[in-house]
C-alpha cells in the first residue's frame, strides 16, 4: 500500500461516512428519520425540517473533508458531530445502548476527527 493512501485512509472513511449518512438520512424523503424524531415528541414539520438540515449539513462536511480538507473543515466536522450527538443523547438516550451503535460510533469518528484536525494544524 503506498504512503499516500495510508495517510488519506482516515479522511477517506470519514468522507464516506458523512456522504452515507447524507444519502441514508435523505433517500425517502426523510420520512423514516422524522419518525424516528417525532417518537421524541417533536411535531412532524419540525422532525423533517431537522432531518433535512442533517442530512444537508452531512452532504457539505462530507464534500468540504473530500474536496478541501483543512482544519476548519474538520472544526466543523467536529462541532457538528458533537452537536448532533448530544441531541441523540438528550432526544432518545438509548441509542447509547443500541447493538448497531448509531451514537458509540462517534467515539471513533472523533478520534479520527481530532487526528484530521492535528494534521491540518499549523
Amino acid at each position: 500500500m503506498s504512503r499516500p493512501l495510508r495517510r488519506d485512509g482516515p479522511r477517506a472513511a470519514l468522507v464516506l461516512v458523512w456522504l452515507g449518512t447524507a444519502a441514508a438520512s435523505l433517500w425517502d424523503g426523510g420520512t423514516h428519520g422524522q419518525a424516528l424524531l417525532q417518537a421524541t415528541g417533536l411535531g412532524a414539520s419540525m422532525a423533517l425540517t431537522l432531518v433535512w438540515a442533517g442530512g444537508l449539513w452531512d452532504l457539505a462536511v462530507g464534500l468540504w473533508l473530500a474536496c478541501a480538507p483543512s482544519a476548519q473543515a474538520y472544526r466543523w466536522a467536529l462541532w457538528g458531530m458533537l452537536a448532533m450527538t448530544a441531541l441523540g443523547t438528550a432526544w432518545m438516550p438509548a441509542l447509547w445502548l443500541d447493538p448497531l451503535g448509531p451514537l458509540l460510533k462517534n467515539l471513533a469518528i472523533a478520534a479520527l476527527l481530532l487526528q484530521g484536525l492535528q494534521r491540518h494544524t499549523p
